[in-house]
């Protein structure tokens, strides 16, 4: 786990649970091969670059992961399988079947609670201030999932609370040329919202999970239009007065 410009004073506090496909030693790359390993499943391609790119022009407080998601998924509970999945998509994950409890405990110990202690604080100093911060989480998704592909360019998700997603779906309406849409290619109903529902909630802060299909941002150029696009947008949605933009 790294937080990166902790300093950082403007409206929004920035997590990427998915930043690395790193897998310590220790776990002999849970008997994956390379393709797996630097595949969708392993972690979030361009979303880290992208989010470093946000921290700076939002003057954000960045908590990203440093190990793969394979390893541990820290938008997901201790409890749950797809922390640590067996299974993801066609892949089978060998260094993850069988896990006992001991050994899930002793990951969730290592990488979860330290990520989750980390952008708590983030959030905590923030909130003992005048403003209290949205919290905004990065993702990428893969265009093909299962041999289908999708169409969606941005997903714009949340949980209970919609106001900053209803806010941000409005701002983007018509502005970034891809197919933009609330909750797709993924939901709450898929256990996605863990970290906005875990942290943003309890607090009562405006709050999104931004998804970016990966060839979007497969380079340089495609990380800062997407970081510049993003970063103007969640500008207009989080200045606007409650109220005045109403999903549609």
């Amino acid at each position: 786990m790294e937080t990166i410009n902790a300093e950082g004073a403007g409206p929004v506090v920035l997590a990427c649970e998915h930043a690395s496909n790193v897998v310590p030693a220790e776990f002999a790359d849970l008997g994956l091969g390379v393709e797996a390993l630097e595949s969708h499943i392993a972690w979030d391609p361009g979303a880290r670059a992208v989010a470093l790119r946000l921290s700076t022009l939002l003057d954000a407080p960045l908590v990203a992961q440093r190990v793969s998601r394979l390893v541990y998924d820290c938008n997901r509970p201790p409890h749950s399988a797809d922390a640590m999945p067996a299974q993801s998509e066609t892949y089978t994950i060998p260094g993850n079947a069988g896990l006992t409890a001991a050994e899930r405990a002793r990951r969730a110990e290592l990488y979860y609670e330290p990520f989750r202690a980390a952008l708590a604080a983030c959030l905590d100093v923030r909130l003992a201030g005048t403003t209290a911060p949205a919290l905004v989480t990065i993702h990428s998704f893969t265009p093909v999932y299962f041999g289908v592909p999708r169409d969606v360019g941005l997903g714009i998700l949340h949980d209970r609370d919609r106001r900053l997603a209803d806010a941000l779906l409005i701002s983007l309406a018509g502005e970034s040329g891809w197919v933009v849409r609330r909750n797709e290619p993924y939901g709450p109903e898929d256990g996605v919202t863990h970290t906005l529902a875990d942290q943003a909630l309890p607090r009562d802060l405006d709050n999104v999970m931004i998804e970016i299909r990966n060839d979007l941002i497969a380079d340089a150029a495609g990380q800062e239009k997407v970081a510049r696009l993003l970063a103007r947008h969640l500008q207009k949605a989080l200045a606007a007065p409650a109220g005045e933009m109403v999903a549609k």
